[in-house]
């Protein structure tokens, strides 16, 4: 009825929609809020991403260095060209103008970026985006070329195209010391080496610039933006120094080509007293500013391997060569130390006071273990030999004897003592670790094979840190590759401490091996050919069969030479390996013990190890030519005989107008001669000869047989100075047959080639 009472019907009604309506403005208040209150920060970082842009501001990585403060890795200045597909799109529908295809004509027009129309192209197209990146780590000259191209076509002002400035890392001696120091990734994170095992301290703290934008993607005034500094990572120093690096290399190198290495090779030094590494490398090696390029070693494998270019089996192979090449075997990989494991057995032996130096042995060429015939070497026996001519001549028979003095469990002990049985705690990723008995199934047989350092394997790093202990006085140090880290400023942040683990060994014996290892050296010993003169150089060579490896084409063998110098005062240990040589004479004592010795001669005195020469060696140094041209005839003549020469005047004239040898050369003693010209006729008309062949001969027969040639011997290499030990002519220059002036010098390489060992 009209203006009577509601009914209960639309009261009803009416009180649901009335709880509805305050329920929703309920809900709203409480939306509200939480968005005012709770959830403020996170709604308010959703409005500054959207009206902002970001850019990463990078911190420059830390630099390396050698001991010597020579930079290894820094930083060089690159660029990212990117572009801004969303501003693009946008411009380009405003301006009525395409840009994208202005942007790619240009841009891939510039033959040095190599880039293409259609990637770029294809960038553009993703309008979603701000930020798409086109190509990293364009150089300054190639950034030039795009700024110019950006100016010409009047859109350097459009905000589409950028130059972001970032940093590359670069090393300045490329391939020297590349499996230590190791290499980043695109984004500057360290993968490999010291950049991996320091990247905490080097790769500092990014940085960011903050710009905000309208909703029509301009610039916001300069209140709106915000920048927050890059925080650059520290700089390390590293122990590693670049003189004895390159030597180690160069040495390397050469032994491994002339011997037709197979599966690397490799070599450190180390500071006997400190543990510190002044060199390690491998080769073939790699270039650090391209670590993604194969070296021509596996380059040649893999298109030797018949795979198809791009297919599944070329690819797998090529990362398999890649990862191959990166690692680093001298602490990566274990092999077979061979006889140089004979410097630990008799250590222990004669520790314990288990053998005299004098003691004599029998060796008829094999010595009888529980049972089974294991033959020395030299099959036909050594005979009668004292305790040091056993290690000097690697008698298998001998160090069998001292191992099985020394027993199971004692010579476990000091194998465990000298770190084979642990990591020895280098400062590098990847540290491989020994493959040795277990304890308690370590059998007698076992000890008399593993006391000639066969049937086990352990890492080059293991091994140089437990013969340095033996060099050092019986310490056993923790090999190391960081000195110090520091900030741009010079501050100190970290500085490496020297560490002792143990004392392995007493003085006496290190004193008493060291001897016998230097005499064995300097004499007849199997590690002659790494004598130097005027230093003491203590050394052993090994040779392994790598008999669980088999191949059709050639046996495997791991060849090396371990030496530590001055054998009375130690300073610096060496060890040189070389990985399945396929040439020439296969032993240790051919194929490394030279390259050990071309080793020690350059950085000793380089170290500061001053030569001391014996009255013998001092008869055989070789002359220096002196420079005498224009000196009155007589005068010279005196002179030279003075300094050791012979003289021969050619020409009646008063002054020496010319002479042969140049001056500065150098000559053997026995038979120098020097060639005075005294005519300007004679010195015109010099009397030519050719070169004979000389290799093979003993020194003796080279020696005479350049002298009735007229011509003059330099000795590169072992110097034959006992007769009937074997040295012979491996190595001439000029080759044979070349025509040179009488009286030149021709360059002779000898090596002992009859020690199989």
């Amino acid at each position: 009825m009209e203006g009577g009472t509601p009914s209960t019907k639309v009261l009803k009604r009416a009180v649901i929609i009335c709880a509805v309506m305050t329920a929703v403005f309920l809900l709203l208040i409480i939306r509200i809020f939480l968005i005012q209150t709770l959830k403020f920060d996170e709604y308010e970082q959703k409005v500054i991403d959207q009206i902002s842009q970001e850019s990463k501001v990078s911190a420059d990585r830390g630099e390396i260095y050698d001991t010597n403060g020579v930079l290894l890795a820094t930083n060089i200045t690159t660029y990212r060209l990117l572009i801004d597909p969303a501003s693009i799109s946008r411009l380009s529908k405003s301006d009525g103008v395409d840009y994208a295809q202005i942007i790619a004509s240009g841009i891939s027009s510039i033959e040095e970026l190599e880039l293409t129309y259609d990637d770029i192209i294809k960038q553009a197209s993703y309008t979603r985006y701000r930020d798409r990146t086109l190509k990293r780590h364009v150089s300054e000259e190639h950034a030039d070329l795009v700024r110019e191209f950006l100016e010409e076509s009047g859109l350097d002002d459009k905000g589409l195209v950028y130059l972001q400035a970032t940093s590359k890392r670069y090393y300045p001696y490329d391939n020297l010391a590349s499996h230590v120091l190791g290499f980043c990734g695109s984004d500057g994170t360290g993968l490999y080496g010291l950049e991996y095992q320091y990247n905490d301290y080097m790769k500092g703290e990014d940085g960011k610039y903050v710009t905000a934008r309208d909703s029509f993607g301009n610039e916001m005034p300069y209140e709106y933006e915000s920048y927050i500094p890059a925080v650059d990572g520290y700089n390390i120093t590293t122990t590693i120094d670049v003189f004895i690096q390159a030597e180690l290399e160069e040495q390397l190198k050469t032994a491994y080509i002339e011997s037709g290495g197979k599966n690397r090779a490799t070599g450190i030094v180390m500071d006997v007293n400190t543990g510190a590494i002044l060199a390690m490398a491998v080769y073939p090696d790699f270039d650090l500013n391209d670590p993604w390029e194969l070296n021509e070693d596996c380059k040649s494998e893999l298109s030797s391997s018949g795979y198809a270019e791009g297919s599944e089996e070329y690819t797998s192979l090529e990362q398999s060569l890649l990862l191959e090449t990166w690692s680093n075997k001298a602490v990566t990989e274990v092999y077979m130390p061979g006889s140089t494991f004979k410097i630990i057995t008799a250590a222990m032996a004669y520790d314990e006071n288990l053998v005299k130096e004098n003691e004599h042995f029998n060796c008829p060429g094999y010595y009888v273990v529980s049972g089974q015939k294991i033959h020395c070497h030299k099959v036909q026996g050594h005979g009668s030999l004292t305790f040091a001519q056993g290690i000097q001549q690697s008698c298998n028979p001998v160090l069998m004897m001292m191992g099985l003095r020394v027993g199971q469990t004692k010579f476990y002990d000091y194998f465990r003592n000298f770190g084979y049985l642990e990591k020895t705690g280098i400062d590098l990723p990847g540290e491989g670790i020994s493959i040795f008995y277990d304890e308690n199934n370590f059998k007698e047989l076992d000890l008399a094979v593993s006391s000639f350092g066969q049937n086990f394997k352990i890492s080059a790093i293991q091994h140089i840190t437990a013969i340095s202990a033996v060099a050092n006085g019986g310490n056993l140090v923790t090999p190391h590759l960081i000195k110090e880290v520091t900030d741009d400023k010079g501050n100190v942040i970290y500085s490496y401490e020297n560490e002792t683990k143990r004392q392995v060994v007493s003085e006496n014996t290190c004193t008493t091996i060291s001897q016998i290892l230097q005499e064995g050296v300097a004499t007849d010993g199997g590690a002659k050919n790494a004598y130097v003169p005027g230093y003491r150089i203590a050394a052993k060579t090994g040779t392994s069969e790598k008999k669980d490896e088999v191949s059709e084409d050639y046996e495997k063998y791991v060849c090396s030479t371990v030496a530590y110098a001055p054998a009375d005062d130690p300073q610096l240990a060496a060890i040189i390996l070389v990985d399945e040589p396929t040439k020439g004479v296969l032993y240790g004592s051919v194929v490394a013990a030279p390259y050990v010795g071309n080793l020690m001669a350059e950085i000793l005195p380089y170290y500061g190890v001053e030569a001391v020469y014996t009255d013998e060696e001092l008869e055989k140094l070789a002359l220096t030519t002196p420079s005498l041209e224009f000196w009155g005839v007589e005068v010279a003549k005196t002179f030279a005989e003075t300094e050791g020469f012979d003289v021969e005047i050619v020409g009646d004239g008063k002054y020496v107008l010319s002479q042969t040898p140049a001056a500065g050369s150098k000559v053997e003693p026995d038979s120098a001669k020097i060639i005075f010209y005294t005519t300007n006729e004679s010195a015109a008309q010099k009397q030519k000869v050719k070169v004979p062949n000389l290799l093979d001969m003993t020194a003796v027969a080279a020696n005479g047989t350049l002298a009735s040639y007229g011509l003059n011997i330099k000795i590169s290499g072992t110097k034959n100075y006992m007769s009937g030990t074997g040295a012979v002519v491996v190595e001439q220059y000029p080759p044979a047959g070349t025509e040179v002036d009488k009286g030149s010098v021709v360059e002779v390489t000898f090596r002992y080639l009859n020690d199989e060992d």
